[in-house]
């Protein structure tokens, strides 16, 4: 399996959105406050979720599959991500 540009543009561009709509909204309010580090690893998580999604729609043609894959892709992001926000877990990584 070869990686292409649509590829790399399909995982890449949703991020440099996503990653936008929070630096947008810092400069209007105080309710969102992000550091460097919280860029940092946000975009590192969407990029492997982003990677893991087009990995599982190159690879498997099967819809079943398919979805499945993305609906355990898309519940491992959340859980990670509500973990490092709010510590739903009591791990060391969990955040305020």
């Amino acid at each position: 399996m070869t990686v292409s540009k649509n590829s790399i543009y399909r995982v890449v561009l949703p991020i440099i959105v996503v990653l936008a709509l929070p630096l947008i909204a810092m400069q209007f309010t105080d309710s969102v406050d992000w550091k460097l580090h919280d860029f940092i690893v946000m975009g590192i998580m969407l990029f492997i979720a982003g990677s893991l999604f087009e990995f599982a729609r190159l690879q498997w043609k099967n819809k079943r599959f398919y979805i499945a894959a993305v609906i355990i892709i898309a519940l491992t992001f959340l859980l990670v991500y509500v973990e490092l926000a709010v510590g739903i877990f009591n791990t060391p990584l969990a955040g305020s």
